[in-house]
């Protein structure tokens, strides 16, 4: 059976320039989904004219948190969460039905009550499992997917160190091991610094086991956000959030090497770095041969009795991956012209990019201040893997935040 990954590698390698389209004839309908709060939306993505056409929407229980497709591309699993903890914690996985002619989603059977605020989910390679991972405290948990595509009940784990700050969970190609990714926190006067990890396990039928820990210096100075696999080669590409790097790590018969490779820099000016300055997601193209990552940047400062944005770093950095060793080597910042840029997604056939800012700021223009919207941004992705700017999306989030975005092949 062919895997998500590799269908994409083999959609992507017969379809890579921006002209490519989604022909009437394609196997799948093209929908991006990307929340305001607790409501989730759905856009209709035009390969042609990168453009996003808004639909309908479905509410979650609380605001989402992050989402991940089934593999047959029929179905959504959604985190949401109202981020409180105790008894006045609202926290749920749920699972959303699409409809293969329209893109609309649907909930489908009922949301499954968590314990905390579920921060980052991923299914298993055939979707038979839905990992979910906890920020405070920091944890896994894994839930049984039914043949209808429903949640169901949960795979009890033996004991297990979740770290730090856990921030996302991924199963491996192969589908036998998983990476837990725990941030870890930066030192404050009163604490000091919280050490980050790559949680490393054996994976079978939802079921974690034999656990090591991949934390450089003792994991202090080593504060990992996410991951992502390259889609052919045993090569893993990790955003360094608190240090704003990105490192690629070599699997070596499936387990993860205790040091990089190779380590980077994302930032196109380190010496002027602004506090609340960091990395964020990352993603490796389908094809494998470039991985980008997302540049934040939201600190502020006062002028004119406002709260304006203090500079930064807000940009999607391109780096061309070696295809014998795998060195990531930086090619391109293109900046997206918003703030915060927390997620961002590829499209199946490596043609597009949306780019999702989950906040609106003021920022300074001289002696004049002007209100940036959160919204989407849309690139074009060249053959050279280079991005080019396509269309701004403005969305009025009101009194909520963007949070999630992404790309889903919807089959029948």
């Amino acid at each position: 059976m062919v895997n998500r990954r590799s269908m994409l590698t083999l959609m992507a390698g017969a379809a890579l320039a921006p002209k490519v389209a989604l022909s009437a004839a394609a196997p799948y309908r093209l929908a991006l989904y990307a929340n305001v709060g607790p409501e989730l939306w759905h856009y209709d993505v035009n390969l042609n004219t990168a453009e996003l056409t808004r639909r309908g929407s479905v509410k979650l229980p609380a605001n989402v948190q992050y989402a991940w497709p089934h593999q047959s591309g029929r179905a959504l699993y959604v985190a949401s969460s109202n981020g409180q903890s105790g008894t006045g914690g609202v926290h749920h996985a749920t699972a959303l039905r699409l409809d293969p002619a329209t893109g609309e989603a649907q909930t489908m059977g009922a949301p499954v009550a968590l314990p905390d605020r579920p921060i980052n989910i991923c299914t298993d390679i055939p979707s038979k499992n839905l990992l979910v991972a906890f920020n405070q405290p920091s944890s896994v948990r894994v839930l049984r997917i039914k043949p209808d595509m429903t949640l169901g009940n949960e795979v009890k784990q033996g004991k297990l160190d979740a770290g730090v700050y856990a921030h996302q969970v991924r199963v491996t190609n192969d589908n036998r091991h998983a990476i837990l990714v725990t941030r870890g926190n930066d030192a404050t006067p009163t604490k000091a610094e919280d050490p980050g990890a790559l949680k490393c396990f054996d994976y079978a039928d939802g079921r974690l086991s034999h656990e090591y820990s991949v934390a450089p210096n003792g994991g202090i100075g080593f504060g990992p956000r996410h991951l992502d696999f390259h889609p052919a080669k045993p090569w893993v590409y990790v955003s360094l959030e608190r240090q704003n790097r990105l490192a690629m790590y070599r699997l070596t018969q499936g387990k993860l090497e205790t040091k990089p490779a190779y380590e980077v820099d994302t930032l196109q000016n380190r010496g002027d770095v602004a506090p609340q300055q960091v990395a964020g997601p990352i993603h490796v193209h389908p094809n494998g041969r470039f991985v980008y990552v997302a540049n934040r940047a939201d600190g502020t400062t006062d002028y004119q009795g406002k709260k304006v944005f203090r500079g930064g770093e807000n940009s999607i950095v391109v780096y061309a991956i070696d295809d014998n060793t795998g060195e990531p080597r930086m090619i391109q910042f293109a900046e997206t012209g918003r703030i915060h840029p927390r997620t961002f997604c590829i499209d199946p056939t490596g043609s597009l990019m949306v780019v999702e800012h989950n906040i609106p700021m003021d920022v300074r223009e001289g002696e004049r201040i002007k209100r940036v919207q959160a919204g989407l941004t849309v690139f074009r992705i060249g053959e050279d893997g280079k991005l080019t700017l396509a269309r701004n999306y403005d969305v009025d989030v009101g009194n909520g935040t963007m949070f999630w975005a992404g790309m889903v092949a919807v089959r029948p």
